[in-house]
């Protein structure tokens, strides 16, 4: 099996750190970046290291453009040439309609979800262009079942940060195709993570995931499990792709 040098965002916990882990079992390098908590940032590269991968954890800000280069820097100076970038640090605020909404929440959502996933991919396309000096690789975007479910009542903010992604994701596909660079986004829909404590909701996905075709909530690893595919050279004449993994949701 080919080694690979993947770059997550986000990737201490929930769905960062399983597709982090599952690219261990495959022998990857990860680089991965966190924003606050140095525990489970220790606790994901381990995890890759004993799965058979080797991990390092950049602290910072993917919302910030420095930091976004200082991770990039630190994955080519501990493991060589970027081959794949999972683009998956994100955040969500309490449930709220639009009119309830500050400002400064709003503000901060975009800044992350929408500002910072274009920053990351910026930079990977910087990275991994042939006419850059690359070898080509792979960016999966994470998208969101609410992108087309609309968060009404919840996080319309939300969803029209992730509705984003996916027209990031088509039309950056358009864009470097020719560089050799493939762009794909997964789209999860209630996945068991704490993301929903963020939003105040902590067993929204439980509750929530009875609902489905499939009759239960997913799991963080069920999505890496489409994130590593996508990133692999199994998956090398998808791009442009939205791949939804929402139990039929």
């Amino acid at each position: 099996m080919t080694s690979k040098t993947i770059v997550i965002t986000g990737g201490s916990r929930g769905i960062g750190a399983a597709t982090a882990l599952l690219a261990g079992r495959r022998g990857w390098s990860v680089a991965l970046s966190y924003v606050g908590n140095d525990k489970a940032a220790k606790e994901s590269v381990a995890a890759v290291e004993a799965a058979g991968g080797r991990a390092i954890a950049v602290k910072g800000n993917a919302a910030a453009e420095g930091d976004v280069a200082l991770l990039f820097d630190a994955a080519v100076k501990a493991f060589g040439p970027i081959d794949g970038v999972v683009n998956n640090a994100g955040v969500v605020a309490s449930t709220s309609t639009l009119a309830d909404m500050t400002y400064e929440r709003i503000r901060g959502l975009i800044d992350v979800n929408v500002v910072g996933a274009l920053l990351v991919a910026r930079e990977a396309v910087r990275r991994m262009a042939r006419s850059r000096g690359g070898r080509g690789g792979v960016l999966v975007n994470l998208s969101s079942a609410a992108a087309r479910l609309g968060g009404t009542n919840q996080y319309v903010d939300y969803a029209a940060s992730k509705g984003a992604i996916d027209t990031l994701t088509i039309g950056l596909s358009r864009e470097v195709g020719g560089e050799g660079v493939r762009v794909n986004a997964v789209r999860p829909g209630l996945i068991e993570t704490d993301l929903h404590a963020s939003g105040g909701e902590p067993g929204r996905a439980q509750k929530l995931g009875v609902t489905t075709p499939l009759g239960r909530a997913g799991t963080a690893e069920e999505v890496g499990e489409a994130i590593v595919w996508l990133l692999s050279d199994a998956a090398s004449y998808v791009t442009g792709a939205i791949l939804d993994v929402s139990g039929g949701r």
